[in-house]
């Protein structure tokens, strides 16, 4: 059984968004699943920062957050799904969960990251309604 797996094709045909940026925030890799959820060709994509995705409001957390995992070569998120807002082409707000893996350079410098995200906009969603027809029906009065 032949075990090699062509990487270009498992990039352009996962399901999940696959988005790369160098130590500068510059998008340097966006899947067909990145364009699908955000809504941005990968043309209009690569070279921006991830600014494009990251909504106004969180964008300094996540700068701040982004600097430091350059400077240590770490970060919190590599194992545990984080869930947070992101901004689509037409500016309408998503819910995402993603996970981040480290890149570095031959030096062991850390040098981009790669995240691989999936949409849970919909999933939220019926998550939070569900939640309020709970709410509703153990609390008829209010």
């Amino acid at each position: 059984m032949n075990t090699s797996v062509d990487l270009h094709q498992l990039v352009e045909c996962v399901g999940d968004a696959i988005v790369v940026a160098d130590a500068n925030e510059k998008i340097v890799l966006w899947n067909p699943a990145a364009t699908r959820i955000f809504g941005y060709s990968e043309a209009e994509a690569l070279g921006k920062t991830l600014d494009l995705i990251v909504p106004e409001r969180q964008r300094q957390t996540h700068k701040e957050g982004y600097s430091k995992s350059m400077e240590t070569g770490t970060t919190r998120y590599g194992t545990s799904l984080l869930k947070v807002p992101a901004k689509h082409q037409d500016g309408s707000t998503l819910s995402i969960a993603f996970t981040v893996g480290m890149l570095f350079d031959g030096s062991q410098k850390a040098n981009g990251v790669v995240a691989i995200i999936r949409d849970e906009t919909q999933r939220f969603a019926e998550e939070r309604a569900l939640k309020k027809r709970i709410s509703d029906l153990e609390n008829p009065d209010s």
